[in-house]
């Protein structure tokens, strides 16, 4: 094994540690193409990824950049650069590291690119800026290594696809360069490894010893949780009580939204003045930083939290996680239950506490996963087109390219080793003339043809536009809000959408507050503090999760094991009940259950296919029923079930589930549905044919949402074929609509449909009657509806039908 130099092995004794297995064999393989390292959290894995790197600064002087460090979060990179200045100073090593994203100062940023640092720390969207600067080739000239931190993380997102490229430019511009992949929570580590490595590289997986099972179980609630709703309010005196019995605790929740209500409640609970916080993405800057600071310092007993505070930074003393609601991904769960206990060999502690009946069952599987180390994934797809087109921007940027040569460098990405040339060239069609119907239009003519074959930018002043604009995290039309006042206190942001609906003297939650709406003056939200009243709630932004389809598959198995001594007596008496009335849901098999309530016919499918998905299977089965002549009237869909109501019942569930007829009527919808034109507007500000960012000043959301627009309904009137919408299609097919699994789901049942008739609302069924969201269907049913109410209401004059 490569020994570790004298001047390391006194730090580790100095700080009472030892080097760990998984960080002497990283030290073997620091001349590795690519490397993958799989430790849990708090193994010191990020130490073993910087420790080659270090160790060859200190025995061998280097000028300029040495290792550059990607991080998912600014805020990690930030921490990242403290915790290696540490060890840098107390051995009196020669090693200069800085970190590098949008909160460095522009004078910061420039002495960065003239005289780099050894050891440079930044995001995906910092570094694809450096590389569409001309002078790249002198940033990187000396660099050796790439350290991908949480690399599973990025790997689920386009910002990892844009990494992944630029990744290419760097091998090309240092053929030796060598890759360093660290994790903690990785489903395929062959997929992910072979994500990483250079295609057609070979990745080694190194991984480390996993540790003890963490510590992991449902919060015991003396009040039983509610039918539906997502909010476990219920629960407030017994989350107090486990905040009470621990150092600091983090209460992760699934949204934004859900986070600012429980805090609110917890914090009007929070009768001992307990210290604490919330902390979410549409909070201020600084109220987020003294929040962190906070918990570094262990001010704090529990800071209410989503998925801004799931990755890698060490906070404190974290003894436990609180995880409200059902996780809906097992990963995650498992990343965020890695926040307590954050040392090596010392098991987390984890808390699940469901917020309603059904997310029981899915809490228990969850459990169940994380303890068999059971994680859920889905297949990486091909790497995503827009982002190839913003790479070319990016690439024409730095200096004029070559076409063939950028090509073979992008299928080194492993997610673009598939890639056609034809689809390739249609990419950079797209890029230098805006396709067929907008090739006349100057503003998208933004490449041209040298000479000598070489693409460059037409007009060198677009550079700037294009690198304000980089990136692939769309922000959500969101305003700032403020207190009222000239240089009022900034307290974060509201979607556009929101703010639009106010009235002067509305109140909503932000940042645990409670304020009222005064105006909107320059794109700004103008509030002050209200006390007292009952808030009216901010629509924040953030990702909706659906259930993941392994954790889907262990509550059906779940069901069928008969191992319910594990679930609360209620929740065992009402999967008893279930079983009685109708069947249970079992792996393989679609369950349809049909009865009659109001008079109304009630069809319920279960599918199990997530939020996304289901809500598509109530759409595209309502269409199908409006064609069986049944006057569908409305539905309402969670991530287990479909309800639907309707004039006549469902006899034979089994065109509702027919391939051909569910494609038919999804592109019918798809050609008029609204979402699609929200995933235009993400493909094309990613591609670059919107750009939202302008020197100067920023595009509102409702300006870019009508260019857009505009824009989608002339492409498809005269440009059918136009790449972007291909992309379009794509996009909704795999998030918004989740076809995919539905296809999934027809593949795994293979038509074993189980038709349950009921004598009235099954007790699986009776909570869907309590969500929100219900939408309801115009079409014959209405009609019928209508015809019907004439008639009575004539019958009741005493006339007759036909007068």
């Amino acid at each position: 094994m490569t020994p570790l130099p004298p001047a390391f092995i006194t730090w580790f004794a100095s700080r009472g540690w030892a080097p760990h297995p998984h960080q002497i064999a990283m030290l073997d393989r620091s001349n590795e193409a690519a490397t993958l390292l799989i430790a849990p959290t708090g193994g010191g894995k990020t130490l073993a990824g910087f420790l080659p790197s270090m160790v060859d600064l200190a025995q061998n002087p280097h000028k300029g950049l040495h290792t550059l460090y990607i991080s998912p979060l600014k805020a990690l990179a930030a921490d990242m650069r403290r915790n290696l200045q540490r060890p840098v100073e107390d051995m009196g090593l020669n090693i200069r590291i800085e970190d590098r994203s949008g909160d460095t100062t522009q004078t910061r940023k420039k002495a960065q690119r003239a005289d780099p640092p050894h050891i440079l720390l930044t995001t995906p969207e910092s570094l694809a800026l450096l590389l569409s600067y001309p002078d790249a080739p002198h940033i990187f000239a000396g660099l050796k290594r790439v350290v991908v931190d949480e690399l599973h993380a990025l790997a689920e997102s386009k910002r990892g696809d844009q990494l992944m490229l630029c990744l290419t430019r760097l091998q090309a511009m240092r053929p030796n360069l060598t890759r360093v992949g660290l994790s903690a929570t990785v489903d395929d580590p062959d997929a992910l490894a072979r994500y990483l490595a250079p295609h057609p590289a070979i990745c080694d997986v190194l991984t480390a010893d996993p540790g003890p099972t963490p510590d992991i179980q449902m919060l015991p609630t003396n009040t039983a949780p509610p039918w539906s709703g997502g909010g476990a309010r219920y629960a407030i005196p017994e989350v107090l009580e486990a905040v009470k019995a621990h150092k600091t605790t983090l209460i992760f929740h699934n949204t934004r939204a859900q986070a600012e209500i429980f805090f609110h409640d917890l914090w009007l609970a929070n009768t001992d003045n307990l210290p604490i916080a919330i902390h979410h993405g549409s909070l201020d800057r600084n109220q987020r930083s003294k929040v962190e600071a906070a918990m570094v310092a262990g001010h704090l007993r529990a800071v209410v939290c989503t998925g801004s505070l799931d990755l890698g930074l060490d906070w404190g003393d974290v003894d436990l996680v609180i995880q409200v609601g059902a996780p809906k991904n097992i990963k995650r769960l498992v990343q965020r239950i890695g926040r307590s206990g954050h040392h090596y060999n010392t098991p987390s502690k984890a808390l699940i506490l469901p917020a309603n009946r059904w997310e029981i069952l899915e809490c228990q599987a969850a459990i169940e996963a994380v303890v068999a180390d059971d994680l859920d994934g889905d297949p990486r797809g091909p790497g995503p087109r827009d982002v190839l087109c913003q790479h070319l921007l990016i690439t024409a940027c730095a200096a004029p390219f070559d076409a063939d040569t950028v090509f073979a460098e992008v299928t080194q990405a492993g997610s673009y080793a598939a890639l056609t040339r034809a689809d390739f060239d249609a990419c950079l069609d797209f890029v230098a003339t805006g396709g067929y119907a907008l090739r006349a239009y100057d503003r998208w003519q933004r490449l041209r043809q040298t000479a000598q074959g070489l693409w460059q930018l037409r007009d060198p002043r677009q550079a700037a536009l294009i690198r304000m604009n980089i990136g692939t995290i769309i922000d959500t039309d969101t305003l700032k809000v403020r207190m009222r006042g000239r240089g009022g206190k900034a307290l974060g942001e509201v979607e556009e959408s929101f703010a639009a609906s106010l009235t002067p003297g509305d109140t909503f939650l932000i940042g645990g507050k409670i304020v009222r709406f005064e105006s909107l003056r320059e794109m700004v939200v103008q509030v002050s503090n209200d006390r007292g009243r009952r808030p009216r709630l901010a629509v924040f932004s953030g990702t909706k999760f659906s259930t993941s389809l392994l954790l889907s598959d262990r509550i059906l198995h779940l069901l069928q094991s008969g191992r319910w001594d594990t679930l609360p007596a209620h929740t065992q008496d009402w999967v008893l009940q279930q079983k009685t009335v109708s069947q249970l849901p079992e792996p393989g098999r679609i369950l349809v259950e049909s009865f009659l309530r109001d008079d109304r016919a009630h069809t319920c499918l279960y599918g199990f296919a997530g939020k996304n998905a289901q809500q598509t299977l109530g759409l595209l089965a309502t269409r199908q029923m409006e064609q069986l002549g049944l006057g569908p009237l409305g539905f309402v869909a969670t991530d287990y079930a479909t309800l639907i109501w309707s004039i006549h019942p469902v006899t034979d569930p089994a065109p509702l589930f027919d391939l051909t007829h569910l494609h038919a009527g999804l592109e019918t919808w798809l050609g008029e549905n609204a979402l699609m034109k929200r995933s235009f507007k993400t493909a094309a500000t990613i591609a670059g044919l919107i750009t939202r960012n302008h020197p100067g000043q920023r595009t509102t959301g409702r300006q870019a949402t009508f260019s857009t627009d505009i824009l989608y309904d002339t492409l498809r009137k005269y440009d059918p074929d136009h790449l972007l919408l291909a992309l379009t299609r794509e996009e909704a097919m795999r998030g918004l609509i989740d076809f995919g699994r539905i296809k999934a789901l027809l593949s795994r049942t293979q038509g074993k449909i189980d038709h349950v008739c009921a004598p009235h609302v099954t007790p699986f069924s009776a909570p869907l009657f309590l969500e929100i969201g219900r939408v309801p269907v115009e079409g014959t049913g209405q009609d019928m509806l209508l015809a019907t109410e004439a008639q009575r209401l004539m019958a009741e004059a005493g006339l007759a039908q036909n007068e």
